[in-house]
């Protein structure tokens, strides 16, 4: 057994069990699943070669050393066989309809191509078959959402027809939806396959983990995390989707089920929480208590079936209607069996509190304005496997109307619009109606005006971060010595690819430039993303499930011990803080990062985030949580302004980040693109100093969205430091360079004015040092409590360690760069990565003089040179090949630090000389695109 500390292959077992425990089985007829032992397999579907690990852009472009799809699990079982004339006729078939990658970022296909089957192939291939799995892909990313189209939401024609004549040539055939996010569904009532199921997108381990269901290893025991409506109108929020300049999210608090159980329960094809197992269960409700400020009840879960299993209890409150309104159902709890035997029975216990059963009234109709309050009347508990079950845990009573918490006005919005609120009927439904939302009294900017910081003083001069540390002297009085220079470089954060820091990572800051070295400040390191670390050099990291399938798992400590390895290989890269959890609300489902996301629930949002902040916490680093807020669409992200009342803002869109603050012990926190009523997210001081800082008491740092803007709505810029400064937002994330603030930001310009003031700028660059402080960067700045940095870097094999031996390639003044030729290893199987830095941006070429220094003129020196992931050109000399000869190889469009990796599969090639030249400068295209996409 191995006695690494990290162990990838441990690593690999737990996200397999994440990926099987996601897994949700929504139709499953006759027992067509498990599969029985000695299946024969036809498979169907374009995604059998090209499995969907996890969505694209930030949150999913981890370089991973394998991926396991659905085909390649299948055929690594000897209990099944896979259809040989189907599968050598996919395989020609391919050869000639190769995967399409689109135009890259935001423009890439959501699904491929799929091979034409035939009603009389199909009936062919059912005769010497015993099952159909048909396989349905779907991308999904950044920068782009889904559309209510073929290929997307729709099936295509190819798919639908794939489905008609494979349903009807065999007995049974199952489906399984290899996607980021929930599709239409309302084909499975048109083809009525045998067996249906999400799989999702699960990372590396993806296939093994849909193995493990389909064999029967694992019994299915994922749940919904999103109702599935029967079309994509029926959703509330659709009407108010998409928009490029406004999004009025007049359904409110309405979201998801919260709508659905209240107005609409017909319309629903599968409710929230909903998931099939291989077993039965019960589901009793046992002892309840409550009292003023808290609940508790017991279930009991037996295992009623003749298979063992997993159950998924969830807990819904009804509360009384009073004069805000509510939904009919809200989940307050919910939890996870371990595994039961046949007859088997576990007790789960709940809890509640007043806080989660009060409704927060932002317009005093209760007689509380701006106060979360626990409305007169009775809360009835419900507990069952989904969120119309009707077994009753217990009534509690509240006597009268009282406040849970009295708060302040925040974020309230500053245009008119309507908001639904139920109206009860004499049958006991309810019908929609409308009420006025109340606006803004107050401006959030007007109320810092009144609570500004005070000054830091000190008379000390020469002090380091670590006299901070060890008690010498106070944060107060270190920052007191920065320079107004010092303060704007440390509130910019550098990147992307910083060579500062993780080769091929999101962000750097801290210590940026060398007088704040000097300071003692290291050199942090943030990086993408939910879905694995992303590093753009090209080296590899674990690939993980995406936050649909995790969320879909329901299991929270399996989601904290997968963290704990996620969170090891963090620390093992030097990267101190992951860009992720991704935590928006599926207020709609085209969002186009819904895959990275967890629910349309705030509370099963809250509890994943604070599973995985505590799995990575055991080793010191920290995710960044993120979008705050409000991140429910990828259209217009740049531009466009949520308008929200407090209410939903509060309750819906704010909750599970107050979870992951106040639970989770989150210290690190993105804002997002968008504003939000009146203000871009990185300059609302509503949102960042007094709900996340002063309400929830949050201690950390606060970045932008990488090259975000800051000010007011439809007014805001990317160079308005001092606006995003101002709202207590400490980093802005990215700049170039900040000694030279290649952004061009406004700060120097603010102090001058008056538009700042130092005194904000130390409460930034204190809430930075802080958090650097307390993070691993700093033990091996220090050289103290690093025994794990020492553990991890004696485990790291050769490639890694050409990473950490990354030599410079620092283009100067002149626009060249030299580099010494011993600083290259040509061993055979050697490598050797440079990070490639300059100033101004362009076409560059890379120019080598080389020969061959071999015993026999038949030999082959293969060099293959690598720019990032991506293959530039392989040159190959023979044992012929004697004589000094320049090479030249272009690198063209270079606009930010990139990685160039030189591999020598065979050793004998001598290198006399090697430089990299500017070719022809591109600075001002460059800066014009970056502008542009700023206004985008």
């Amino acid at each position: 057994m191995s006695n690494k500390l990290f162990d990838v292959e441990k690593f690999a077992a737990v996200a397999r069990r994440a990926v099987a425990e996601g897994i949700v089985l929504l139709k499953n007829d006759d027992n067509a699943l498990p599969l029985k032992k000695g299946a024969k397999i036809a498979l169907f579907g374009r995604s059998q070669f090209n499995y969907y690990k996890s969505g694209t852009g930030s949150g999913g472009m981890v370089n991973t050393a394998y991926v396991v799809g659905v085909r390649e699990a299948l055929e690594s079982d000897d209990r099944f066989s896979l259809n040989a004339k189907l599968k050598d006729t996919y395989d020609e078939w391919i050869k000639d309809h190769p995967y399409e990658l689109g135009e890259g970022w935001a423009a890439e296909p959501w699904f491929q191509e799929e091979m034409p089957i035939s009603a009389d192939f199909a009936k062919e291939i059912s005769e010497e078959s015993d099952v159909a799995i048909v396989l349905i892909g779907r991308t999904a990313g950044e920068d782009q959402d889904n559309s209510n189209k073929q290929g997307s939401y729709l099936l295509t024609d190819d798919e639908r027809e794939i489905l008609k004549n494979v349903t009807a040539a065999f007995k049974q055939t199952v489906v399984l939806l290899n996607v980021g996010n929930i599709i239409d569904m309302k084909w499975v009532e048109e083809y009525n396959p045998s067996a249906v199921a999400y799989i999702w997108q699960g990372g590396q381990e993806g296939g093994n983990g849909a193995l493990d269901v389909l064999s029967g290893d694992v019994n299915p025991s994922g749940r919904l995390t999103d109702t599935i409506a029967r079309d994509i109108t029926d959703y509330p929020s659709d009407a108010n989707f998409g928009g490029e300049k406004c999004n009025i999210q007049q359904e409110d608090i309405y979201v998801g089920y919260r709508y659905f159980e209240t107005f609409a329960k017909e319309k629903v094809l599968y409710p929230f929480g909903f998931g099939l197992s291989y077993t039965t269960f019960s589901i009793e409700a046992k002892k309840f208590e409550g009292e003023d400020d808290k609940g508790y009840f017991t279930v009991t879960v037996t295992n009623t079936g003749k298979r063992k299993g997993q159950q998924v209890v969830q807990v819904y409150v009804s509360k009384p209607q009073g004069d805000l309104g509510n939904p009919v159902r809200e989940l307050i709890a919910f939890g996870k069996t371990k595994e039961l035997e046949p007859g088997e029975s576990q007790d789960l216990q709940f809890t509640f509190t007043s806080y989660q059963l009060s409704s927060f009234d932002d317009s005093g109709v209760t007689g509380h304005k701006n106060a979360y309050v626990l409305q007169e009347g009775e809360y009835t508990f419900y507990v069952g496997d989904n969120v119309r079950c009707e077994e009753i845990a217990g009534v509690y009573s509240a006597a009268e109307t009282r406040v849970a918490k009295q708060l302040s006005e925040a974020l309230a919005p500053v245009v008119d619009f309507e908001r639904m609120k139920p109206v009860p009927q004499e049958d006991g439904t309810f019908k929609v109606s409308y009420e006025p939302v109340p606006k803004a009294t107050i401006d959030g900017d007007d109320i810092r005006k009144t609570n500004m910081p005070q000054e830091l003083t000190g008379n000390k001069s020469g002090l380091k971060l670590l006299d901070v540390f060890d008690n010498r002297c106070t944060m107060e009085e270190f920052i007191s010595q920065l320079s107004n220079e010092e303060l704007f470089c440390i509130v910019r954060g550098e990147g992307m690819s910083s060579p500062k820091v993780t080769p091929g990572c999101g962000g750097a800051f801290g210590g940026v430039t060398d007088s704040l070295l000097e300071k003692g400040i290291p050199v942090a390191c943030c990086t993408d993303g939910p879905s694995g670390i992303r590093m753009d050099c090209g080296k590899k990291a674990f690939a993980m499930p995406n936050g649909a399938c995790l969320a879909s798992g329901w299991n929270l400590e399996l989601s904290e011990e997968l963290y704990n390895w996620e969170g090891l290989e963090v620390r093992k890269n030097k990267v101190d803080v992951l860009l992720g959890p991704g935590m928006n609300i599926h207020r709609h489902p085209l969002n186009g990062r819904n895959f990275e996301y967890f629910s349309e629930d705030p509370y099963v949002t809250g509890k994943n985030a604070i599973a995985q902040l505590k799995g990575m916490h055991k080793y010191g680093v920290t995710g960044t949580i993120k979008h705050f807020a409000l991140n429910t669409q990828e259209t217009g992200r740049h531009t466009v302004e949520h308008v929200a009342s407090a209410r939903a803002i509060r309750e819906i869109y704010l909750k599970g980040f107050e979870m992951a603050v106040k639970e989770g012990g989150a210290h690190a926190v993105m804002t997002t693109y968008g504003s939000v009523n009146g203000y871009y997210t990185s300059s609302s001081y509503d949102l960042v100093t007094r709900i996340l800082r002063e309400e929830w008491g949050f201690d950390g740092i606060v970045m932008t969205d990488w090259w975000a803007k800051g000010g007011k709505s439809y007014h805001g810029d990317n160079s308005n430091m001092a606006a995003i400064v101002r709202a207590q937002n400490d980093l802005y994330m990215v700049t170039g360079n900040a000694e030279l603030n290649t952004n061009k930001d406004n700060l120097e310009e603010s102090i001058k004015t008056g538009d700042i003031t130092r005194e904000e700028l130390q409460r930034c660059a204190a809430n930075i040092c802080k958090f650097i402080m307390n993070k691993p960067v700093f033990a091996r700045y220090i050289d103290r409590d690093n025994d794990i940095d020492k553990k991890l870097a004696e485990e790291a094999d050769d490639e890694e360690l050409a990473f950490d031996k990354m030599v410079l390639c620092d283009v100067d003044e002149t626009g060249i760069a030299t580099i010494n030729p011993a600083d290259i290893n040509t061993g055979r199987n050697s490598t050797t990565m440079f990070t490639v830095s300059f100033k101004e941006r362009g076409d560059y070429k890379l120019k080598m003089t080389v020969r061959a220094n071999a015993t026999s003129e038949l030999a082959q020196i293969p060099l293959s040179i690598f720019r990032d992931k991506l293959l530039v050109k392989m040159i190959t000399l023979t044992g012929e090949d004697s004589d000094w000869q320049t090479i030249e190889v272009p690198f063209d469009a270079c606009a930010m630090t990139f990685f160039m990796k030189f591999y020598f599969a065979q050793d004998g090639m001598e290198i006399k000389d090697i430089k990299f030249e500017l070719v022809k400068s591109r600075e001002e295209e460059f800066r014009l695109m970056f502008a542009r996409m700023g206004e985008e």
